[in-house]
């Protein structure tokens, strides 16, 4: 599998991730927070066919550019079930602080657990993680094959999200920090969304 980290900017430096199967060139994108037409550029220039857009939760920098890309890819985007309350309300999402208020109204919804699969394969792929605490809609995009997970805002290098938006919760974030991030196995390597990657390994030793 590729990993390809694209920081792009907005109000906010947010990174964006394609996970892209190297031989069938299928994959998908998480959080394309911004710059929407330089992602669809490496799209195009890798001739990749992302099927999905993924949200880690629905903060107005991580879903800045999902509308055009998915209007242009003509693919859906996900994100947990409480997600709708944040991509409905540009004061959950943050972006009404902005000048350009975000609303997205064509979510599809996932569930604790679930698989998402490429080619609608939902017995391999990223598995759902119900991680709440910086948002009540945050989750983890977990690859137990490939030892990677995709953590958003929940956990940084030497570091965690904000609690103190519409939703967060410390305690909460602790617990799901400890008991669904830090037991995966030690070598999975993180990526969130506004830090390089660490690992399982080193976090636990911040906590």
């Amino acid at each position: 599998m590729i990993v390809q980290t694209v920081p792009v900017s907005h109000y906010l430096t947010t990174n964006a991730y394609f996970y892209v199967d190297e031989k069938s060139g299928k994959g998908v994108l998480i959080d394309p927070a911004a710059e929407a037409e330089h992602l669809l550029q490496i799209i195009r220039e890798n001739n990749w066919k992302i099927e999905k857009i993924l949200l880690t939760h629905g903060h107005f920098d991580h879903i800045g550019a999902v509308q055009q890309i998915a209007d242009t890819l003509r693919v859906s985007y996900f994100i947990h079930i409480k997600g709708k309350q944040y991509l409905s309300s540009p004061q959950f999402n943050l972006s009404g602080m902005t000048p350009k208020p975000i609303i997205l109204e064509q979510a599809q919804y996932l569930e604790d657990g679930e698989m998402v699969g490429w080619n609608d394969d939902k017995s391999a792929g990223l598995r759902v993680i119900y991680t709440p605490g910086h948002t009540q809609d945050s989750v983890v995009y977990y690859d137990k094959d490939n030892n990677i997970a995709f953590v958003g805002d929940t956990i940084f290098k030497d570091s965690y999200g904000a609690t103190h938006f519409p939703g967060g919760d410390f305690v909460q974030l602790m617990n799901s920090i400890k008991n669904k991030v830090l037991t995966l196995p030690d070598n999975t390597v993180l990526y969130s969304g506004h830090s390089e990657p660490t690992t399982v390994g080193l976090e636990k030793n911040n906590f």
